[in-house]
């Protein structure tokens, strides 16, 4: 149950990564459209959410990786 833990905890690192490149992404887009209601909530997301998701996501697998879980 361990290795499974310490698997998990890479995929949840490999996540996190990935949604931080996906948001980071579509924020951008977002940011450079006409639209302000757009470019608000661009802001918002990469200003706010990414980090706290991204951070949220690589924390979770580094506890898991590290074992914290196993007891």
């Amino acid at each position: 149950m361990a290795s499974l833990k310490k698997y998990l905890g890479v995929v949840w690192i490999l996540l996190g990564i990935y949604a931080g490149y996906d948001r980071i992404t579509d924020s951008l887009i977002k940011i450079g459209s006409d639209k302000l209601e757009d470019r608000v909530f661009g802001w918002v997301v990469l200003c706010v959410l990414v980090p706290i998701v991204v951070g949220g996501l690589i924390l979770f697998g580094k506890y898991a990786l590290d074992g914290e879980y196993d007891s």
